[in-house]
């Protein structure tokens, strides 16, 4: 703010500037006297068959972009225990949420009846940017500039972060179930982050985390296998398991593990193709010294712990899906319960 002062009759101006603070986000750029704010956006929409609502709310990522997640309470003020839940690769921003809390939240509504608050969330989708690039930030013209784009888990922790500072949040007591990609993030989030309190990982596809080495160009060319295979035999199983050993960065991926300060439940899937993988994470963490757990289904579909309503509308688990989501709550009461 400036005061000029012009005296008749003589050739002197004299300007007298006045201290003032800046309240810009961008001060850089931009003078602003007074903070600039407003409600939050939260948008309420009902969910069928349920008493209890959504709430649709944006998180500011590091970059400074949004992701929208779908927050669901349990009756009263809390503050809760919250599971916050990831879905295999990210993308589709809203409209994933909406359909997936309308149509595929039957997980989410047994943890609603166990008195957990629940979140159904979405991050930017997998890159190929190698995991494990250092992410660093430097001032550039008054702004942020970063040595490479954030990954998906990186959206996914400063998500967490946001869930975790809801007043009706318990903060010390949040959790996580991701499936497949959404699995591998919570072993990546882990080894770097102390946010949260327990997470199950189901079928996690986490090839990227134990660092697999690249192929041998001159390897015989291998057929793919089905996502589901007719048949995977605890002896096949322990066969695979010890052929990825020898296709893995041990050393790398036991770094990772051994940064792991959380217990984390591994739901395998007899006969995924990728069951080594889901069952090599587990023993790596056991051979760490970390509090693992490990159960395996023999479902026939890559996903199952997300159980979805069927062509009538209703959501109607099969007896391994209720018996993995039964024995994922059971594992949260015992890690998330109340002091």
């Amino acid at each position: 703010m400036r005061n000029v002062l012009f005296l008749v009759g003589m050739s002197v101006v004299i300007t007298v500037v006045w201290a003032q603070e800046n309240k810009s986000v961008d001060p850089a750029w931009l003078f602003v006297p007074e903070s600039v704010e407003g409600e939050e956006f939260v948008a309420i929409e009902p969910v069928m068959g349920s008493d209890f609502p959504v709430e649709l709310r944006f998180v500011e990522l590091l970059d400074g972009v949004y992701a929208p997640i779908g927050f669901r309470k349990p009756a009263g003020d809390g503050p809760f225990p919250t599971v916050v839940f990831a879905h295999m690769n990210g993308g589709y921003g809203l409209s994933w949420i909406r359909e997936w809390t309308q149509y595929g939240s039957g997980t989410l509504e047994e943890f609603l009846d166990a008195g957990y608050a629940v979140v159904w969330m979405r991050y930017r989708a997998e890159v190929d940017t190698a995991y494990g690039s250092e992410l660093t930030v430097r001032e550039f013209q008054g702004r942020d500039r970063w040595s490479r784009g954030p990954l998906e888990y990186e959206d996914a922790i400063e998500i967490i972060e946001y869930v975790r500072a809801l007043p009706t949040v318990d903060a010390d007591r949040v959790g996580w179930v991701g499936v497949s990609h959404g699995a591998e993030m919570l072993f990546k989030i882990a080894s770097e982050y102390q946010g949260l309190r327990a997470g199950v990982a189901s079928e996690p596809a986490a090839s990227d985390y134990l660092a697999r080495l690249p192929s041998d160009p001159n390897a015989p060319p291998s057929l793919p296998q089905p996502e589901t295979m007719d048949k995977n035999t605890p002896e096949m199983q322990t066969s695979a398991v010890q052929a990825l050993r020898a296709r893995i960065d041990s050393e790398q991926a036991m770094e990772r593990i051994r940064a792991i300060d959380m217990p984390i439940f591994v739901a395998g899937r007899d006969r995924d193709h990728n069951q080594s993988t889901f069952r090599l994470a587990y023993e790596l963490m056991i051979e760490a010294g970390k509090s693992a757990e490990w159960n395996s289904y023999d479902h026939d579909h890559h996903g199952f712990i997300f159980v979805q309503r069927n062509a009538e509308g209703v959501y109607e688990p099969d007896s391994l899906q209720q018996a993995v989501v039964a024995d994922s709550i059971a594992f949260f009461d015992r890690y998330m319960a109340a002091p």
